[in-house]
């Protein structure tokens, strides 16, 4: 079934639209949001995840440089359904690609926590926020006294992400959870968060218990019990084509655990 807003770019606010990615799949939810970002009246716009390399998608991100020049690319962190149309995106546009991760910045400097990115009318501020990947970033801006957050994968529109280092996926959401009320969550998939420190907030409370019922599991299995055991004793309840998903956030909690000892 094709989405309706695939292919169509569609306002969220005066300062913010997104493009969705026709690749949809459980882990990408209905596809990649690929924000463009502008204040009114600027002349050029700011990219941020193009997204996959697929040919629909970059060929109408490349067609808004007809009346809106692209400025600059940034990239919320390493994964291809993100990043890997950054290059050919950036080649069309012969705009540069800025990252965290230096190896994925194309005639720009790489990101670095607490910078803030001028372009598009914009002032776009970085928050280093790791935990799903270690090279994963936020970008906040405000527009029409409103704080506006891209959070990548950080913070998804409708369940959970996946993690790679939940110590420092837990320090994000802090920081996430500080950001002001009512900040608007422009997430890498699923729909607008209309308040995205009280989704933090909820993220931080789903993540204490799911850690609770992965100790509650250990005691059943053993303390050395792996993540695969401890996936199918936590998850029975979730359809198994998602455990491969969990599981890796399942070792993310167990040495997590394991480093409390």
């Amino acid at each position: 079934m094709t989405h309706p807003a695939y292919g169509v770019l569609r306002e969220v606010t005066p300062a913010a639209s997104v493009l969705l990615q026709n690749n949809p799949s459980t882990m990408t939810l209905d596809g990649t949001n690929t924000w463009v970002l502008r204040a009114p009246g600027a002349s050029g716009c700011v990219v941020v995840d193009p997204g996959y390399a697929h040919e629909d998608h970059l060929d109408s991100l490349a067609a808004l440089t007809r009346t809106l020049p692209v400025e600059l690319i940034v990239l919320t962190h390493h994964h291809p359904d993100h990043a890997e149309g950054a290059a050919p995106l950036a080649e069309r546009v012969s705009a540069p690609v800025r990252a965290f991760d230096a190896r994925l910045c194309l005639g720009g400097d790489p990101l670095a926590p607490d910078d803030v990115v001028r372009a598009a009318g914009l002032a776009l501020r970085v928050l280093h926020t790791p935990g799903h990947t270690a090279d994963s970033v936020t970008l906040c801006f405000t527009h029409d006294d409103r704080t506006h957050v891209l959070t990548g994968d950080t913070v998804l529109g409708r369940g959970t992400t996946v993690l790679s280092d939940l110590g420092h996926y837990l320090a994000s959401l802090r920081a996430l959870r500080a950001l002001p009320a009512g900040a608007l969550g422009l997430p890498g998939h699923g729909p607008e968060l209309a308040d995205l420190p009280a989704t933090a907030r909820a993220y931080a409370e789903h993540r204490e218990q799911r850690l609770d019922q992965v100790r509650a599991a250990l005691r059943t299995l053993g303390e050395d019990a792996d993540a695969r055991a401890v996936v199918e004793h936590v998850y029975a309840d979730v359809d198994p084509a998602l455990w491969d998903a969990a599981e890796a956030s399942v070792v993310a909690q167990l040495e997590y655990l394991r480093s409390e000892r």
